[in-house]
């Protein structure tokens, strides 16, 4: 039994059920040739022609595109074969214009067999707050059935669609030819007489709406809009009133689809890690849009590394994808047999292989599990899909300019009704707005895998600290949105058995930070090898920096690129031990003295590289005690989100002060506050313990400037060597020792001192009071002198000069690895 409520307090409807997705629909009753022989004021409205224009003509005169016919009799044609048809269409104005449309064309049965067709027109064109593409909009709003009825000036129903039983549950045959008080007695059906004779008379739309439980319909009720439009004919009078039945449930669902469309843009992509991305996309289809969706991303748009895939280049070597999003209408999601992160095996001869290959969806409305069916080829999948019920399948790529990005597999398990075309016109709309943001994310992992490749490969893989000093180190990079930034660090063995110590700290993140920082330490290097004091070394690399910036001018449409950046450099010698740093710009470091008092030296802090304020640089020695822990640090490393830098330090200090625990447990305790924060910026750390040479590992002595300079410096190397058990060492030691003491005598006046030094090589030694460094030359074979540095570089590891108060220190070294020491 059918039981309906029609209220009269509800002729116009409110926002809730949208009734102005038919109030404003034009209608036109075409008879089977397509010729118009109703009209609405709508239709006047929408198109600018009245009824008096249009009734006896052809529909073909405000259709301009009809689908793919190419006559309006072949698409009357096309539509009684398809029972009607829907999509994105044009309408001519009268005035010319072509206005984008939606059209539904429905199939209407009267008497004895003949047929009408109702044509409903909505505009499309006009500018919506969604932004939803108008044939997706159009396509949408068509996909929810409407029941239509035209009724004389009578109000016997004369045409009538087979959509209308399914709402009201009257039969086509107890409404054909008679009234809705005939076929549907009762105070409801009188009032609903009362409207339409209320259209006929005023010739506007009036809408109702009205709850039904129908004998075939379980569970709840169902509530319907239905709008009353009254039909003209040539003359512009009255023939009858047309009713058009639309589900609100339907509808409502249509516009929710509409609008999570519409905010898709500003939904997905709100961070830059594609696998969140792929899951955003995931759960803002599920459930609208389907019971189950996977979505599937190539591997180098996951990991940033590989060349990317192109459509229509896939050849014998399938991609390799991997699930980045899962949504289910099911907790726990039992339909997917791999979950995120796992690798999803690819078959030849599937949907997904076409799909690489042509780049166009795959629409499968009743899922075939037949023997010998695509389905069939995968154990796994079949089982899943026997088990699950999945019954219908679209499978859209997600591409970006041809590049594909990964594949989305939209399913409905408990859902009965199939895929249809606007279902996958949706899909493909909803997935190409995912895939902007997933090519946005895809193009930062890829730059910022670049970044992080590019900085984990400078920065020191081993740190080689000598008999001066323990090295380790620890690096933790920024987080995913603000990139890798500029840091770096480095341990650079000298001569004489000193370090160098550096920390530096490159403005900004991303790629740029990381190649400004790999150009700094190719720097820092260099000058390094030229053995400067610390603050000269800086004012040289402030130098380079300044000239880095120069050399690299802004193209005009890019933001200005700073290159600038923060540097620590000491030089520690175990012989002494004695520190000598400078700093410009940051931080100074921690130094924990063997008993664990932490002290943070109070340096000049000087300007950051790179600002060109031409304020020298200042350099400070520390004496410090055998065993003394020193730990450079970035600003990543203490300044965080909940404290600032003195706080961070007080921090630092305190996790440093147990000088019994290894350096990399030091490290470890040092880095643990920053492991459950999201991080800001890279934090950067070097703990170096210092050692010292024992007396025994250094001999110096102060030669005369006589005529027995040269004899006594070999015989008292000859001496020492000895000693130390290097007596295979004397014959090219001795040779060394005759050069550079040869060149002291030549080129200066004063002192000439000359060191040994047994650390990890053989250091040789001669200072003088001449500041100028001597070159290697090219001697010819009648030149007498010129052979000296030449020899000295075969016969030794390496050699150098570096400069010091008073004059300069020319060195070779000899490598120990054949010799037996003591």
């Amino acid at each position: 039994m059918t039981r309906t409520t029609i209220s009269t307090e509800r002729v116009t409807l409110g926002s809730h059920i949208h009734a102005s997705d038919i109030s404003d629909t034009a209608f036109a009753l075409l008879d089977e040739q397509g010729t118009v022989v109703a009209w609405t004021q709508a239709g006047e409205q929408l198109v600018g022609y009245c009824a008096g224009s249009v009734v006896g003509r052809s529909a073909a005169l405000v259709l301009p595109s009809l689908g793919e016919a190419p006559t309006m009799s072949a698409f009357v044609e096309q539509c009684r074969v398809r029972n009607g048809w829907s999509g994105a269409s044009a309408v001519r104005h009268r005035d010319g214009r072509v206005l984008d449309v939606g059209l539904r064309i429905s199939p209407l049965q009267g008497q004895d067999g003949a047929v009408r067709w109702l044509a409903s027109v909505t505009d499309i064109s006009v500018p919506s707050k969604d932004l939803v593409h108008g044939s997706v909009r159009g396509a949408l709003l068509a996909r929810a059935p409407i029941g239509v009825s035209v009724r004389d000036l009578q109000l016997r129903c004369t045409w009538v669609n087979d959509v209308m039983g399914s709402h009201d549950g009257i039969s086509r045959e107890r409404r054909l030819g008679c009234r809705l008080t005939d076929a549907w007695p009762g105070t409801e059906a009188e009032t609903t007489e009362a409207v339409m004779r209320h259209v006929l008379q005023s010739g506007t739309a009036k809408i109702h709406e009205y709850r039904t439980w129908l004998p075939t319909s379980l569970g709840k009720e169902r509530p319907f809009a239905v709008s009353f439009c009254c039909l003209q004919g040539a003359d512009g009078e009255a023939l009858g009133v047309g009713t058009i039945s639309v589900d609100v449930t339907e509808s409502r669902q249509v516009r929710e689809c509409l609008t999570v469309l519409g905010e898709a843009g500003t939904r997905l992509g709100r961070t830059l890690d594609v696998m969140q991305t792929g899951q955003e996309l995931a759960d803002l289809a599920v459930p609208l849009f389907a019971d189950f969706v996977a979505v599937d991303l190539e591997q180098s748009a996951l990991f940033g590394k590989g060349p990317p895939v192109r459509i229509g280049a896939v050849g014998e070597r399938l991609p390799i994808l991997r699930r980045a999003g899962l949504a289910s209408i099911h907790q726990g999601v039992p339909e997917s047999p791999w979950m995120r992160g796992e690798a999803v095996p690819m078959l030849p001869d599937t949907p997904v292989t076409d799909i690489l290959r042509t780049g166009r969806p795959y629409l499968e409305p009743v899922l075939d599990t037949a023997p010998g069916s695509w389905i069939d080829k995968d154990s796994v999948r079949a089982q899943k899909i026997r088990d699950t019920g999945m019954h219908s399948v679209m499978v859209v790529p997600i591409h970006v300019r041809r590049v594909l990005l990964g594949v989305a597999l939209f399913i409905r398990t408990k859902d009965p009704v199939p895929f249809q075309e606007a279902d996958l016109l949706l899909a493909e709309e909803f997935v190409s707005r995912a895939a902007l943001a997933l090519d946005n994310a895809r193009q930062y992992t890829r730059e910022h895998t670049a970044a992080f490749t590019l900085q984990r490969n400078l920065h020191p893989r081993r740190l080689h600290g000598g008999m001066a000093v323990e090295a380790a180190s620890r690096y933790l990079p920024a987080d995913i949105d603000r990139g890798v930034g500029g840091d770096w660090f480095d341990v650079i063995p000298l001569s004489g058995a000193q370090v160098a110590l550096v920390v530096g700290d490159a403005v900004g993140h991303g790629i740029n930070a990381a190649t400004t920082m790999g150009r700094l330490r190719t720097a820092v290097h260099t000058l390094a090898d030229m053995e400067l004091p610390p603050d000269e070394l800086l004012t040289r690399l402030d130098d380079t920096v300044q000239r880095l910036a120069e050399q690299d001018p802004d193209a005009p449409d890019q933001a200005p690129t700073v290159v600038a950046a923060t540097c620590l450099y000491a030089v520690y010698d175990p012989v002494t031990r004695k520190c000598t740093m400078a700093t410009a710009g940051h931080l100074p470091p921690a130094i924990i003295d063997p008993k664990g008092k932490v002290t943070f030296p109070d340096l000049p802090t000087g300007a950051p590289l790179g600002v060109g304020l031409g304020v020298p640089f200042e350099a400070v020695e520390l004496e410090l005690p055998e065993g003394s822990l020193i730990a450079l640090y970035t600003d990543g490393l203490v300044e965080t989100r909940e404290d600032d830098i003195d706080e961070g330090m007080h921090r630092l200090g305190t996790a440093l002060a147990q000088p019994e625990l290894s350096l990399e447990e030091l490290c470890t305790r040092a880095m643990a506050p920053l492991e459950d924060q999201v991080a800001c910026d890279d934090a950067s750390l070097l703990l170096v313990r210092t050692r010292s040479l024992s007396p025994n590992q250094v001999a110096s002595w102060t030669l005369p400037r006589d005529g027995t300079v040269l004899h006594r410096a070999q015989n008292l190397a000859a001496g020492q060597l000895a000693a130390w058990g290097l007596e295979r060492l004397e014959d090219s030691t001795k040779l060394i020792i005759s050069e550079l003491v040869t060149n002291a005598v030549r080129h200066s006046d004063g002192p000439i001192r000359l060191r040994l030094i047994r650390h990890k090589v053989l250091t040789v030694e001669v200072s003088d009071a001449d500041v100028s460094s001597p070159r290697p030359q090219s001697a010819r074979i009648v030149d007498e002198h010129g052979r000296g540095l030449a020899m000295v570089a075969q016969l030794s590891s390496r050699w150098g000069t570096r400069p010091v108060a008073g004059g300069k220190v020319l060195w070779a070294e000899a490598d120990l690895a054949h010799t037996s020491g003591r």
